[in-house]
């Protein structure tokens, strides 16, 4: 049963975004996120830059999620935050505050898997959005992580795929930088793939057993295959860019379709819930809906906003939590590998 008074902040500070939420039960009443732009020049996420920004932004940043929401911080019932996994430095900005505003207002405090935030987002109440039921299985897709998970409960969840190497994030960004595209290149393929023929130019996909996936080779390949065009005309990716990019990322989806196609096969959910950044890519998207009508999935697709890293997301996992009272003392510690 639902209680009418629950109000939770909520703090997601694993990587380069600050981000704050506030939500009332499992509405969302603000969800604020400050970007760190000072990374594209280094082509990465510089952990140090990383940890110093989120510094300057947070109490800004929070302090915008509770006047969005039109709250005060005495109305508050508890403080959820990420404790892992991610950059260690910008973890502890976030537990730190955390920790500190909890005790201040004398309210519980909240510990997150971001991980199981990623999958739990699809429970956030949003007109439009439907919500998965118990079982079913999430694709988990983003620049650090590639997961099937089979999801029987709120906090009763098991991996039975993951990446040996690489995650897609990765492959995607990686396959940008060989292109020249800036950093986050991600998006920038998925755009130009819109534009171009999927299957112009013919990438191997890897042989892995079971559910599991791999990347590294594949980038490799991309990589060879770029050099050796680029030796028999300098021109080859500006002349081709939209269909080199179009046929990456045919080649990625086709992966992930294969892996997800054999999951319903051994496990006979026919679910299939998508999270994490790299869920915002059109094609993916896309795809996984024709999969409906051609498998008989059920499949879900979670509201942009909540697909890259934001707080509603830790907001949601915290509103469970406090539902069965799943509170952590100030002793919890950030941890950069967290056990899923």
């Amino acid at each position: 049963m639902q209680n009418p008074k629950v109000f939770i902040l909520a703090i997601e500070s694993s990587c380069d975004d600050t981000a704050a939420a506030v939500l009332h039960n499992d509405n969302v009443l603000s969800n604020v996120v400050a970007n760190q732009l000072i990374h594209t020049q280094y082509g990465g996420v510089v952990p140090e830059l990383a940890s110093r920004a989120h510094q300057q932004n947070i109490v800004p940043v929070i302090d915008a999620a509770l006047k969005k929401a039109n709250i005060t911080k005495e109305q508050l019932s508890a403080v959820a935050f990420t404790q892992g996994p991610g950059l260690m430095g910008s973890l502890l900005v976030g537990s730190s505050f955390a920790k500190s505003f909890a005790l201040a207002l004398q309210i519980p405090l909240i510990a997150v898997n971001h991980m199981h935030a990623h999958i739990l987002a699809h429970f956030i109440n949003e007109e439009g959005f439907d919500k998965p039921t118990f079982p079913f299985l999430a694709l988990t897709i983003s620049g650090g992580h590639t997961q099937i998970v089979k999801v029987e409960d709120y906090f009763k969840m098991t991996i039975i795929g993951e990446t040996t190497d690489d995650a897609v994030g990765e492959a995607f960004d990686k396959s940008a930088k060989i292109l020249g595209l800036p950093y986050p290149g991600g998006p920038l393929v998925d755009k130009n793939a819109q534009l171009g023929n999927p299957k112009a130019f013919k990438f191997t996909k890897p042989k892995v057993p079971g559910l599991d996936f791999s990347f590294s080779g594949l980038k490799t390949a991309i990589l060879y295959f770029v050099q050796k065009q680029k030796l028999q005309n300098p021109d080859f990716i500006a002349e081709n860019m939209n269909d080199i990019c179009a046929s990456i990322q045919y080649t990625i989806i086709e992966i992930l379709m294969d892996k997800l196609k054999l999951a319903v096969k051994e496990t006979g959910i026919k679910q299939i819930a998508i999270g994490g950044g790299v869920s915002a890519n059109s094609g993916i998207r896309s795809t996984l809906k024709e999969a409906e009508a051609k498998y008989g999935w059920k499949t879900f697709v979670p509201k942009f906003e909540y697909t890259t890293d934001n707080a509603a997301m830790i907001g949601i996992v915290g509103y469970q939590k406090f539902l069965s009272q799943q509170f952590e003392s100030a002793a919890v510690v950030s941890k950069a590998r967290i056990q899923f």
